[in-house]
C-alpha cells in the first residue's frame, strides 16, 4: 500500500484515466516519467483485487501511480497530457469502460502537487462543457497484479481506450508548459492593452488587414502573449490574403487545443493555447494559399515575437533549431 506519507527520490501522481491498461502506457511514453504502475486507488478495502475492483464494491479507482524527475519534467506538462486523452465530462465512464472504478480522478499526495493540480484543473474546467474529475488528496494506492503492468507492451493487439497517435503525440513533446504558467487574470488585465486582453481571455477578433504581425516575416519564434509559451516559428508562417497571420504548423503539436465553435452561425475550431488558455484564433484545413492545406489563422494581439538573436536571452534558445 502507498500512503500520503511515503516519499521517494522523484516527485509522484496519481492518475485514473479509464482502464490503466492505455494511462500507463501514455505515461511510461513521457520523457521525464521514471516510472508507471497500474494499481487501484482511493477505494475503502485493502489489498483488493482487479474481480473486487470491477465488482464496483470497493470504492477504487482504476488508476497509475507516476513517478517523475522534475528536471526532465513537470507536473503541468504530465497533466495536460492526461486531460488529453479523458474526457473530463463522463462520470463513472471512460472510453468504452462503465462503472466506478473507471471514474477518472487526480490524486494528490502532498501540498506543492495540490496546488499545481488545483491550477491545471482551473484551467481544464473553462475549456470543458461539464467536468467530472475527481480532484482530491490520495488516501491510498494498492499496486495491480502482476499481468496488469506493462499490459500492453506483454499483449500489443490489447484493449486500449487511448489512441496510439494520441500517445506518439504526447510522447513527442517539445515545449514544456510548466516553463510557462499562466498569471493570474488581474494581472493580465494589467499586463495586457485592451486589445489584447479582449482577444486572449474575451475570444474577441482584431481586424484584420491592420495588425502588426500580418506581413511580418523576421526569423524568430511566436509565443502566447499571456503566459509566454512558444507557439510558432516563422518558419512556418506563409503569405496569407486573409489579413491576419497564417502558420501552417505549431512548433509542437501538443501546445495547441482544439475547440468546437458555432458562433457566427457555422461550425469552426478555435484554437487555444495549452498552458494559459489564451483564445489564439481558428483553424482551417482547406487554404489553397497554405503549402500543406493548413491554415492556423492567427490574431496578432495573441502573439508576442521573439527575434532570432534575442531567443536565447529571452529562454528560447532550445527552439531555435525549429527557426533555421
Amino acid at each position: 500500500m502507498t500512503t500520503a506519507n511515503q516519499r521517494t527520490k522523484d516527485r509522484v501522481i496519481y492518475l485514473a484515466g479509464g482502464c490503466f491498461w492505455g494511462l500507463e502506457k501514455l505515461m511510461r511514453s513521457l520523457p521525464g516519467v521514471t516510472q508507471a504502475m497500474a494499481g487501484y486507488a482511493n477505494g475503502s478495502t485493502k489489498d483488493p483485487t482487479y474481480r473486487e475492483v470491477c465488482s464496483g464494491s470497493t470504492g477504487h479507482r482504476e488508476a497509475v501511480r507516476v513517478d517523475y524527475d522534475p528536471a526532465q519534467i513537470s507536473l503541468d506538462a504530465i497533466l495536460f497530457a492526461f486531460f488529453r486523452v479523458i474526457d473530463p465530462g463522463l462520470e463513472n465512464a471512460q472510453g468504452h469502460d462503465i462503472g466506478a472504478q473507471y471514474q477518472s480522478g487526480v490524486y494528490y499526495a502532498d501540498e506543492e502537487a495540490r496546488q499545481t493540480v488545483e491550477r491545471i484543473a482551473a484551467i481544464e474546467r473553462e475549456r470543458a462543457a461539464e467536468f467530472k474529475v475527481e480532484i482530491k488528496a490520495l488516501a491510498c494506492f494498492y499496486p495491480a497484479e502482476e499481468y496488469h503492468q506493462q499490459y500492453l507492451d506483454k499483449n500489443p493487439g490489447g484493449y486500449c481506450h487511448i489512441s496510439p497517435e494520441a500517445i506518439r503525440r504526447l510522447s513527442r513533446m517539445i515545449v514544456d508548459p510548466g516553463r510557462y504558467p499562466r498569471p493570474d487574470r488581474e494581472i493580465l488585465r494589467q499586463q495586457l492593452s485592451p486589445l489584447e486582453f479582449s482577444v486572449t481571455q474575451e475570444a474577441a477578433t482584431e481586424a484584420p488587414f491592420d495588425n502588426p504581425f500580418w506581413q511580418h516575416f523576421e526569423p524568430g519564434v511566436y509565443v502566447d502573449i499571456a503566459g509566454g509559451e512558444p507557439l510558432f516559428s516563422s518558419r512556418d508562417k506563409y503569405h496569407c490574403s486573409c489579413g491576419w497571420p497564417g502558420f501552417t504548423r505549431p512548433i509542437d503539436e501538443n501546445t495547441m487545443i482544439y475547440l468546437e465553435d458555432n458562433t457566427l452561425s457555422r461550425r469552426r475550431v478555435e484554437v487555444r493555447s495549452r498552458a494559459a488558455n489564451s483564445h489564439l484564433g481558428h483553424i482551417f484545413t482547406d487554404d489553397p494559399e497554405s503549402p500543406n492545406g493548413v491554415r492556423y489563422c492567427i490574431d496578432s494581439a495573441a502573439l508576442r515575437f521573439i527575434p532570432y538573436e534575442e531567443m536565447e536571452g529571452a529562454g528560447y534558445g532550445y527552439l531555435k533549431s525549429y527557426v533555421k
